[in-house]
């Protein structure tokens, strides 16, 4: 065999296997590239509704999930709490005590306690001034927040104060009622954050 077939026979030879190769080196670049473009759980999860349940959630606790990259709190409110509540809608402390900015809660929502049923609340933990997050203080009358107070939440960053409905007081910088996402029951202790009631069948008040 002549010198010129062996190196032609070699170089076929390498050709193949480069070209084999190269494309197991395509494939393994290609998978994780396909991957950076499919969204990731934590993505998927920040815009799409929330499955929550909440049945070991015992009054006074509260609980903090998110959605859409923001805090929403659940809790549970008693009945001292509630009439507490009434109480403040009479008493012309608080800026929108009817809820008439529609913009901070879905329409079915706007009324004393601002949800589903009295006794579980459900809002978005941003502050209506400039975002910061509110801390819960549902103790009554704490000496750094003066006998007058309820239970609520306070606002660290420039004293704004809202009740335990998330509706802000009067003389405080936050211009409106914290947010009530929309929300609905799945279940007595379930709910799903992101979604009306009747935007899907099987829905229980």
């Amino acid at each position: 065999m002549s010198k010129d077939k062996v190196d032609r026979g070699k170089r076929r030879l390498l050709t193949a296997t480069a070209t084999v190769v190269g494309g197991v080196g395509i494939g393994f670049t290609a998978v994780p590239f396909i991957k950076s473009m499919e969204p990731s759980a934590r993505a998927e999860a920040a815009g799409a509704p929330v499955k929550v349940d909440f049945s070991k959630l015992k009054p006074v606790h509260l609980m903090t999930i998110e959605w859409r990259s923001k805090p929403v709190w659940i809790f549970r409110r008693t009945p001292e709490e509630l009439k507490s509540l009434d109480e403040l809608t009479k008493s012309g402390k608080l800026r929108d005590p009817l809820s008439k900015v529609e913009s901070q809660q879905p329409p079915i929502d706007q009324n004393t306690y601002r949800s589903l049923k009295p006794e579980v609340a459900v809002l978005i933990g941003v502050c209506t001034h400039l975002g910061c997050t509110p801390t819960y203080r549902p103790e009554v009358a704490p000496p750094d927040l003066g006998p007058n107070w309820k239970g609520g939440f306070f606002c660290p960053c420039h004293g704004s104060r809202f009740d335990l409905a998330g509706r802000v007081f009067e003389g405080v910088p936050a211009p409106t009622n914290l947010e009530v996402p929309p929300y609905r029951f799945l279940a007595e202790n379930q709910v799903v954050i992101g979604e009306n009631p009747g935007e899907n069948s099987g829905d229980k008040a």
